[in-house]
């Protein structure tokens, strides 16, 4: 079939979807999104490519769609309808767990009913949200103690073990029995995310999966293994939904479909340059090395059992890690310890950045070393798996006892890789390029805290440039893709984004805004507020911007959310509520947030007033039609935290750069922040709202016009102090 006729064929099909949807309100930005999509993946070259064959063609859309334009159903039907025809698959990503769920519980299923031809879709979950029934196994046995039943307290935990109970332990395993138990009964299928109570991390972390721990196939059991089960619906589905983090982290590992293969559609594309540097970034513990000592003595037992050579030198590699560790905590903090312990006061751990990416010259040698013996001890690490996957092969009799001896080696092997990781980033010194301009450095930086009797001190780093992260690891394997989101133009224009995305450039990229379906301007008043006191000024802008916002809270007659830009802001609103209002004031935190959302809408169900205060999370995902949202107010324009070390290692990078962060970076991605935002108020063709901005720099500077440039055009009121 051609690549006109697939198009053809797609848009067909949406069409007979619109058609078949009872009262649907034909949408033209909809249509035109589903064609654009239907296009792109018509022109997509699948599958692998001989050797000497030209370069496959790649098409990628860059598609930014309106709140109401409808996007799930205009990228859902013609990308499914091409795989289908095509025979190849759907890959969607979310950044949210709503959204996820929406398109599985919600959208899927409806259009499973109305599609001409029938497919099946499944929910990609990390291994780490299913439980290993092996590791469940011995840990709620009343027996002898495992290994993993021994590390049910990490060593990070180990100032809290002094204060908790003695019973806690026996609790803890109790807990576990009650797993195994409704597990057996089938009351429960393996999920994390289907139990009743979801569990804290530190006691679900013992008994989830992973794939360093886990012997597949070769385990014995297997054939009833929770993960594998889905594997199996995965591998039976045209249409997979997953998340970024997800995505990013398995590139290479078969999890989900080749990209070379499928088809890619990123939906809140927006979050995706964000969650690459953070799936990127590594550190490591330079104060409780512990883990090495007993990381060492499973790996040499094991080793020794299962004869393999490579494990002569580990003793030497175990020996040196722990020595150079030692060494770079103490020379930190000789070099960073008073700026570090000056920090006192600070919120969370003390944390100091290295300026331009360059370490102090006593570092590079022990992070060098750290850098070599974590590599050979890797390299023992990888014998010592094969012979033991190679053994229960052999002899499927003692598979419960060889897979438990892999997963004692194989859980604490992650610390080691990222000790590498992090070491190697932190190695890469930025040199001057032939053309004379400074190579982009990665984001270097230590950490202090106190953990109860503990110091501990941390080494991090990152990558600065999400665009050259994501080029290198995932534009380089995909072959067709539609990013989408309500908030892809900064400022009026794709430029921001296209950088941040690593596609700026990119000839197989192609853009198209589609405008919301809204009478913004007869739907919605932007009331911008001037306070006198200038917002940088914390202290008197937020006590005159509080009154002004309490002033606005007193007309609420429904529903309205407030968003803030800080904890301490929106601590100070809360004090100076009048005792009236405290009853209907609903405070992000004092409650899940489910439940937080479920009595304001009881509430403007029926007839009362109801304000939540939120912050950034609030700001963003959060669906209030009609009444429960008809007042939105903005505290403070939402310029990220100053203070972030990756966003402070780029400023500094882009200003030696000759370049101007402020306008480059932090305008563009305080609109896109501000978009979303402003995006809770209107959300169907019958609200209206007022969105209330109390920063003056709004209406009163350049980049604010800016600003507005890429908002929805609401009725413009301006309000003196």
């Amino acid at each position: 079939m051609s690549q006109e006729k697939w198009a053809a064929l797609a848009l067909e099909s949406f069409d007979s979807v619109v058609a078949s949807i009872p009262e649907f309100r034909s949408r033209d930005g909809q249509r035109r999104m589903a064609d654009q999509v239907a296009r792109t993946f018509a022109q997509t070259q699948l599958g692998k490519i001989e050797e000497g064959a030209p370069e496959p063609k790649k098409s990628i859309a860059v598609v930014q769609a309106g709140t109401g334009v409808g996007k799930s159903l205009a990228y859902s039907v013609p990308a499914i309808s091409t795989a289908l025809a095509r025979g190849t698959r759907v890959l969607i990503s979310t950044a949210t767990v709503a959204l996820q769920e929406q398109l599985v519980n919600k959208d899927l299923p409806a259009l499973a009913q109305k599609m001409p031809v029938p497919f099946k879709f499944a929910l990609a979950k990390g291994r780490g949200r299913f439980v290993c029934k092996l590791k469940l196994e011995r840990l709620s046995s009343t027996g002898e103690h495992s290994e993993e039943a021994d590390d049910l307290f990490a060593e990070e935990e180990a100032a809290q073990r002094k204060a908790r109970p003695p019973a806690e332990k026996e609790a803890r395993m109790k807990f576990y029995a009650s797993m195994a138990d409704a597990l057996a009964t089938g009351e429960w299928d393996g999920d994390r995310d289907s139990l009743k109570t979801p569990p804290e991390p530190e006691a679900w972390s013992p008994v989830a999966a992973e794939g360093s721990s886990c012997t597949g196939k070769h385990c014995p059991v297997f054939s009833s293994c929770t993960y594998y089960e889905r594997r199996k619906d995965m591998v039976a589905a045209q249409v997979i939904v997953a998340n970024h983090d997800l995505l990013l982290s398995s590139l290479g590992a078969r999890l989900l479909p080749e990209l070379d293969n499928c088809l890619l559609v990123l939906d809140e594309a927006h979050h995706l340059p964000q969650t690459a540097l953070s799936q990127f970034a590594c550190e490591m513990d330079l104060s409780r090395l512990q883990w090495i000592d007993k990381l060492t003595s499973r790996a040499l037992r094991v080793g020794q059992l299962m004869e393999v050579e490579d494990i002569a030198e580990l003793p030497g590699h175990s020996a040196g890690l722990r020595q150079h560790l030692t060494d770079l905590a103490r020379l930190v903090m000789e070099i960073y310890g008073d700026a570090l312990k000056g920090q006192k006061d600070s919120w969370g751990p003390a944390r100091v950045r290295a300026p331009r990416g360059v370490l102090p010259e006593p570092l590079i040698n022990p992070l060098a070393q750290v850098m070599h013996h974590a590599s050979g001890f890797l390299d023992a690490l990888r014998a010592i798996s094969k012979a033991l996957r190679a053994e229960i092969k052999d002899k499927p009799e003692e598979a419960q006892r060889l897979s438990a001896l892999y997963a004692q080696v194989g859980t604490l092997a992650p610390r080691l890789e990222s000790v590498h990781d992090t070491a190697q980033l932190l190695s890469q010194q930025p040199e001057m390029q032939a053309d004379g301009s400074a190579q982009v450095p990665n984001a270097k930086w230590f950490t202090l805290e106190i953990d109860g009797d503990y110091i501990v001190v941390k080494a991090h780093a990152s990558p600065i440039l999400p665009g050259a992260t994501l080029r290198h690891h995932l534009w380089s394997q995909v072959r067709g893709a539609v990013l989408t989101s309500a908030t892809l133009t900064s400022c009026g224009g794709f430029d921001f984004f296209l950088r941040e995305a690593g596609l700026h450039g990119d000839a197989s990229v192609q853009t198209l805004e589609v405008a919301s379906p809204f009478d913004y301007a007869a739907q919605g008043t932007l009331v911008a507020h001037q306070t006198q006191a200038d917002p940088r000024e914390a202290q008197a802008f937020t006590a005159e911007m509080v009154d002004a916002l309490l002033n606005d809270l007193a007309l609420v007659q429904a529903g309205a959310l407030v968003l803030f830009t800080s904890r301490e802001q929106m601590r100070q609103a809360v004090d100076a509520l009048p005792s009236h209002m405290r009853s209907y004031v609903l405070v992000q935190n004092a409650m899940p947030r489910t439940m937080l959302l479920a009595d304001h809408r009881s509430r403007v169900e029926s007839g009362l007033p109801s304000i939540i205060f939120g912050m950034q999370s609030f700001g963003e995902g959060l669906d209030l039609p009609g009444a429960l949202c008809e007042s939105l107010f903005i505290t403070k324009l939402p310029f990220a935290p100053p203070d972030d070390p990756v966003g402070e290692s780029r400023a500094e990078w882009l200003r030696t750069s000759g370049r101007n962060p402020f306008n480059e970076l932090v305008v563009p991605a305080t609109a896109i922040r501000l978009a979303q935002w402003v995006g809770r108020a209107i959300r169907t063709e019958e609200d209206q709202a007022h969105v209330y901005c109390y920063d003056k720099r709004l209406v009163a500077t350049s980049y604010g016009a800016q600003l507005l440039k890429g908002l929805p055009p609401f009725t413009l009121a301006k309000r003196a102090a």
